[in-house]
């Protein structure tokens, strides 16, 4: 379904309990009470065959004898009763319904369920949940043993127990909620649709989940990075087996374990994902009241030497490094400051620091143009009260120059110190915390949150991929499957490879021992030669590998040893033959892993790092998930700890990682265009400062050919084709990319002052990096940017389609070079458009328009759009395209 309805969950008029019941510990009573304790100031209504006679609370023996449809049901019957209850209020016109039963529910019962509630749009909740709470409508429609106050974190967890656990942890620290939503078995809302609905209410800053698992990972990525642009999404996924990885046939699927490939994952999305309750709420606290787009360069303040060097200690493992201070910030310290203080960061002021000199120690460190956050730390003394000193350093932020505002963050060292200011923190928007690991690690997830919404603002660099042959490609995967084979051979592993531009080691398969002489006669010596068997891929593990042969004599005595130990020690395994290759020698060369694994939820994921016979004790490797550019694929290899290596050091120069890259791009190119591959292992890929080399590969191939393409939507280039005006101008129309920033940025220079007001509905003079960014750095699930190319190449039109996350309807907004007006351009693009959306499902096309722009709405007219009265205003007009399926 989509999040249509969900409003309903936010601030319901009225709410229903089927269920309801006045006998004591009884499920439904439990929920009306806590509905009533809540203070809920809407109807409530109890729907039981038995009266309930409970003040406050409307009574109706059955749904049809309710007085009024409700917006939202909280349904607490066994389990069988509730597909017909479901299918009694989706009738009524009901909204959305949260399905509490005190049993569980079977397959065959959750899709009874959905048949019931898919006519009417009724969107459920759950089962099997907790319920949900919204403390700002004071709804508390849940059996949680605590009631949640109200505050700007959204928490949504597929865990009830842990939701109970959450209320009591954050009744403790006095922490508030805009909503909290147990999802329960997620038969129909599921994170994405609740992570969209958090994203779009202007009561929540920061969205914190618990995650077991995803049930859409498309929609999950696509709302989550939505969200992430916006707020601080933050994660703690529960299991880290990897024991999913171990029945894998590659080196490269042994090492992609589920919570890698999750974290993997929520990196992609922006989101930050925890170890704990206790960070997730830290990393909360942070994001809320800070800007994720601090540098890494902290500045420590602090009354104890000893807290400042364990704090700079810890520092590094955030990505955070200790400012350099200018000499101005010393000498201007240097008067107020007792003769014994640090004179470096972290500013030690002496233990005996009042409340002045912690001031005005913040105070030159924030000011100073190296520091881009500050942490002040208090270590409790019988000089000055923690209080005291709180007090003075909060008055000299709030009163500083609000044009150089840094973060802050606060450790008041020891419980009690903490909590005896935790309130003026509180109201001065300042983290607090109480010990000084959780205050670095609370600069850390600035840290962590910048870098993951700058890979979503970016631009990354061009993608480095050579032209592929697919149609090769294709043709082994399909000779493979249609022998009923699903492992292809390494030539055919290999030949995959080389049609995407991967350089591999050339080989001849030889289908004998005797048969090695002729390949040997193809092949320049000295020799590598390699036993092949559909039942062994890792051939060094029997011995099938021969290394450094002279001569095709040396080679076929070498094949005929292998062939009798193999059919000795494995009678049952077949014997394909031996491939014959050319040594490859390279003395400074390191040998990497580089390949593709698929994982059960989020389908293809891309592993990099460091490989041949020990790969897998040495664990070293990072993942990412297709499509990649230049720049993912860098933060790939940065991630790994051959990456060192990698760089070069003594007498040995640095491999050459752009070659790399193109590696790790091409194996992402495969990964969009064939997503039936299971797993793709290159071991060794053997790099150096000349470029890379595959020695080793191989593929297998699903049962199944119908496998799930990547999660996160490729460029659909499909969509691109050359069209002609009315007007006879030819254009070359494609979808963005994300390095058309520049071009883009360009384009918007060639168009007219009020054209950009029309585009924008606002005074703009110059398109900024971050709409630049918007337009170009876009989910293709979601939104779509048609960029129109004149013949020379010059950008002359861009028509940008946004859809809310149902899918069902988009905003359209098109803007024209000056130079190209009244020449059919926009006519042409917006057919284009409509065509497009029409595919992906688009029931409705608005566009919003100024009241002035009389030729953009004459076009729209004429191209079908009527005007919406009910949403335009005196100065803007909104008009809508109704979208016809074919």
């Amino acid at each position: 379904m989509t999040i249509r309805n969900l409003d309903a969950l936010l601030h319901p008029r009225n709410v229903a309990v089927i269920g309801g019941s006045q006998r004591p510990g009884a499920l439904g009573q439990l929920v009306l009470s806590n509905l009533l304790d809540g203070g809920f100031s809407g109807t409530l209504f109890a729907v039981n065959p038995k009266q309930v006679d409970v003040e406050g609370v409307q009574w109706a023996a059955t749904i049809d004898a309710l007085p009024e449809t409700p917006d939202m049901a909280v349904i607490v019957t066994p389990a069988h009763t509730v597909p017909g209850i479901v299918a009694e209020l989706g009738a009524r016109g009901t909204r959305v319904a949260v399905i509490i039963s005190a049993e569980p529910h079977d397959e065959a019962t959750r899709t009874a369920i959905l048949e019931a509630a898919r006519p009417h749009l009724l969107r459920l909740v759950g089962p099997n949940c907790l319920g949900v709470l919204m403390p700002h409508a004071k709804l508390n429609a849940s059996f949680a043993p605590r009631r949640a106050v109200p505050g700007r974190l959204a928490f949504i967890s597929q865990s009830g127990a842990l939701v109970t656990a959450m209320l009591d942890w954050a009744g403790a620290k006095e922490i508030g909620f805009s909503g909290v939503v147990s999802a329960g078995d997620m038969a129909d809302v599921d994170l994405g649709d609740l992570i969209d609905l958090f994203a779009a209410d202007s009561k929540t800053d920061a969205i914190l989940l618990y995650v077991e698992g995803v049930t859409n990972p498309a929609k999950f990525m696509s709302a989550a990075r939505a969200a992430s642009r916006i707020k601080p999404v933050i994660a703690i996924k529960a299991g880290r087996s990897d024991a999913a990885g171990r029945a894998a046939m590659s080196h490269t699927g042994a090492l992609t374990g589920s919570y890698d490939v999750y974290a993997a994952a929520f990196h992609r999305a922006g989101i930050i994902l925890v170890d704990s309750l206790t960070e997730l709420f830290d990393a909360a606290q942070v994001l809320c009241r800070h800007q994720p787009r601090c540098g890494e360069r902290l500045a420590i303040v602090s009354n104890g030497g000893g807290a400042g060097v364990l704090a700079a200690d810890a520092l590094p493992a955030t990505g955070g490094r200790l400012a350099t201070l200018h000499p101005e910030t010393f000498a201007a310290l240097e008067p107020h400051m007792p003769g014994a203080w640090s004179r470096a960061n972290p500013i030690d002021v002496v233990g005996d620091a009042r409340a002045e000199r912690f001031a005005l120690a913040a105070s030159a460190a924030l000011t100073d143009s190296d520091v881009d956050a500050l942490l002040v730390i208090h270590c409790p003394t019988a000089v000055a009260a923690g209080s005291e000193i709180a007090r003075g350093v909060i008055e000299m932020i709030e009163t500083a120059d609000p044009h150089v505002a840094k973060p802050v963050i606060a450790c008041w060292m020891g419980t009690d110190n903490a909590a005896s200011v935790r309130s003026l923190f509180d109201a001065a928007g300042i983290p607090l915390f109480d010990n000084l690991d959780d205050a670095v690690r609370g600069f850390g997830y600035l840290l962590q949150a910048r870098k993951g919404r700058d890979a979503l603002m970016r631009a990354p660099a061009g993608i480095s991929i050579a032209d592929s042959d697919r149609a090769r490609a294709r043709a082994m995967i399909i000779g493979a499957r249609n022998e009923g084979r699903t492992v292809l051979s390494a030539c055919e592993a290999k030949s995959v490879l080389t049609a995407y531009g991967v350089p591999c080691v050339s080989g001849v398969l030889a289908r004998s021992a005797d048969a090695v002489a002729d390949a040997c006669a193809r092949v320049e010596g000295p020799y590598a030669i390699k036993l092949v068997s559909p039942q062994f891929p890792h051939k060094s593990d029997i011995g099938g590998v021969a290394l450094g042969i002279a001569t095709p004599d040396d080679a076929v005595a070498a094949a005929q040893t292998m062939a009798e130990r193999f059919r000795h020690e494995h009678p049952t395994a077949s014997l394909t033959g031996f491939e014959v290759e050319p040594m490859v020698v390279r003395r400074d060369g390191s040998e990497l892993l580089a390949g593709i694994a698929r994982d059960p939820t989020f389908g293809p994921v891309i592993a990099f790092g460091a490989g041949g016979k020990a790969v897998e004790i040495v664990n070293d490797r990072a993942l990412g998930l297709p499509p990649l550019d230049d720049a993912l694929a860098g933060e790939m290899i940065a991630a790994t700890r051959i990456a060192h290596i990698l760089g070069g050091y003594r007498d040995v120069p640095p491999a050459n990682q752009a070659e790399i890259v193109k590696v790790l791009n091409a194996l992402s190119a495969i990964a969009v265009d064939f997503p039936e591959i299971a797993e793709l292992d290159i071991n060794p890929l053997l790099a150096d400062s000349r470029g890379v080399i595959a020695l080793d590969a191989r593929i297998r191939i699903a049962d199944d050919a119908k496998a799930s393409p990547p999660v996160i939507r490729p460029i659909p280039m499909q969509w691109a084709a050359r069209l002609t005006t009315r007007g006879g101008v030819t254009m070359d129309v494609r979808p963005v990319r994300p390095d058309d920033e520049a071009v883009l940025a360009d384009f918007f220079r060639h168009v007219s002052p009020d054209d950009l007001r029309f585009r924008f509905l606002t005074g703009l003079r110059e398109v900024g990096r971050d709409r630049l960014a918007a337009m170009t750095q876009i989910d293709y699930r979601r939104t779509m940017n048609f960029l129109a190319f004149a013949e020379d190449g010059t950008l002359i039109a861009t028509a940008m389609l946004a859809s809310d996350p149902d899918g069902e309807r988009a905003e359209l907004a098109v803007s024209v070079r000056s130079d190209f007006k009244a020449r059919g351009v926009s006519w042409t693009l917006v057919q284009h458009v409509i065509d497009y959306a029409r595919s992906e499902g688009i029931k409705t096309i608005d566009s919003v328009e100024s009241a002035d722009n009389r030729s953009a709405l004459a076009l729209e007219r004429e191209a079908g759009f009527t005007t919406v009265a009910s949403e335009s205003s005196g100065s803007e007009i909104t008009v809508r395209r109704e979208i016809a399926a074919r």
